[in-house]
């Protein structure tokens, strides 16, 4: 038999297709993706119809409301995103090249590496590359991972928390991190020479979002020795706002010691006297598999690790 000469898959697939995919994740209707893309609602049928044969599978459920993506369709659309942030990214570069200027790099970071570790980081590199623009987003480690993956940032320090995702990035552990309990300097509970988990229950906490991993084990504190949860509460991850609630207030918090520790040492938080046992799985850096970095990204993810050797030393995970 005579070879397949026809040109591979990813050859006959165009731009305005994953354009169209990436309005159609949102709008599962092909006549407003087609509007939002600027496109007539038979051009984006006919696109639809020629991914569908170069791919040979169908993509979607047509039904009298719209469609809605098969599992095939569903990897399209998720890498629909990808391709469109790659360009625009790419076309960002070129930009910022035309005009002298250096590239922006964009990192996330969980609260724990986020007080030591990126700061040492970008002491690097502003010593090392004075006009590198370097933007920094603290959040948890699933919201962040989203922009990663939708090209948003090209770095993360956290954790990889949902398997489905994990095939797509690389993981550096760098170190765990253990939580201590934090509150101000004389609160009540410092008198204590022992204290047990049945004496926080009544006490006011400063506690992560409901849907943070954290904040599952804290829960689990109490509910596996079958205390009630805390009814005082007030949620939050910002650094900021736990330090001031804290100093002003009798509450408390599951902190990394590193993070308060400048607080510590100026006397105005401490440290209680229980071991609370809640403990993060190891946090690294987090990049896309498979993803060429820019020039500025790839100095930044070597600042990085040169920080992580210099602040974990024996602690960074293996």
């Amino acid at each position: 038999m005579p070879a397949d000469r026809s040109p591979p898959v990813h050859t006959r697939i165009k731009t305005r297709q994953m354009l169209l995919l990436s309005h159609l994740d949102r709008e599962r209707s092909v006549l407003r993706a087609a509007d939002a893309a600027g496109m007539s609602q038979p051009a984006a049928s006919k696109l639809l119809r020629e991914l569908e044969e170069a791919m040979g599978v169908a993509l979607f459920e047509r039904h009298a409301r719209g469609v809605e993506p098969n599992a095939y369709g569903e990897i399209l659309m998720r890498r629909a995103h990808s391709v469109l942030s790659e360009i625009r990214l790419a076309h960002e570069e070129v930009e910022a090249l035309k005009r002298g200027e250096r590239y922006r790099v964009a990192i996330g970071s969980v609260m724990s590496p986020g007080t030591d570790l990126l700061p040492k980081a970008l002491s690097l590199l502003a010593r090392r590359h004075p006009q590198m623009v370097v933007s920094v987003e603290m959040d948890t480690s699933r919201p962040m991972v989203a922009k990663l993956l939708d090209g948003q940032l090209d770095i993360v320090v956290g954790r990889i928390l949902d398997p489905e995702n994990a095939a797509g990035l690389a993981f550096e552990a760098l170190a765990e991190e253990p939580h201590s309990l934090i509150a101000r300097a004389g609160h009540p509970l410092s008198r204590r020479r022992r204290l047990r988990v049945e004496d926080l229950v009544d006490h006011a906490w400063v506690l992560p979002p409901a849907e943070s991993i954290l904040r599952e084990r804290i829960n689990a504190m109490f509910l596996q020795r079958g205390l009630p949860l805390p009814a005082r509460i007030v949620e939050t991850s910002s650094v900021p706002m736990i330090t001031n609630l804290l100093r002003c207030n009798d509450m408390l918090v599951a902190l990394p010691e590193d993070v308060v520790r400048p607080y510590c040492s100026a006397g105005m938080l401490q440290v209680l006297p229980i071991e609370l046992n809640v403990r993060m799985d190891a946090f690294g850096i987090i990049t896309r598999r498979g993803h060429a970095l820019s020039r500025d990204a790839e100095e930044a993810l070597h600042a990085l690790r040169e920080a992580a050797r210099a602040v974990y030393g024996r602690r960074a995970a293996t």
